[in-house]
């Protein structure tokens, strides 16, 4: 068994994942691991065309400044690790997969919201998703109520 030097910690910038962010930095200091901070933006199909292309891509912009801005913070607070981010667009389950195997990830720390029945079925469950399509092993970190580790 080989311990994992790369991994790959999807965010949404939920409690969640930042637990689980503050776990994989952990592990990566103990393992001299990097650790890769990725998050996708999902392109909503706005359904109003009257709309146009130049309001669309101006909410883009800023949405991907206001979240570049976002994951360049999570990272500075943790400024001891060996961490890089990445900001992509798609499908969430798809593109963390699709980066995992850019990577070469040895393992994905991931958050979940630990949704159970009714919701979970609505909204699905990306971390699911995940775990049935990863290139590697996938370790999911539920929150704790009282937010701690």
């Amino acid at each position: 068994m080989t311990l994992p030097k790369t991994i790959l910690v999807p965010t949404d910038f939920s409690d969640s994942a930042e637990e689980a962010l503050d776990y994989a930095v952990a592990l990566a200091d103990k393992l001299g691991a990097t650790v890769h901070l990725l998050n996708v933006i999902t392109i909503p199909a706005l359904g109003v065309p009257e709309l146009g292309v130049a309001l669309t891509s101006t909410m883009m912009e800023s949405t991907v400044r206001s979240n570049q801005g976002a994951l360049d913070k999570l990272a500075s607070r943790r400024a001891s690790a060996n961490l890089d981010t990445i900001l992509r667009t798609g499908d969430a389950r798809d593109v963390i997969i699709d980066v995992a195997r850019e990577i070469g990830a040895d393992l994905i720390v991931m958050g979940t919201h630990g949704r159970r029945g009714v919701r979970r079925a609505l909204l699905g469950s990306i971390a699911e998703g995940v775990l049935r399509t990863a290139p590697c092993p996938v370790l999911t970190i539920r929150q704790h109520k009282d937010g701690a580790s």
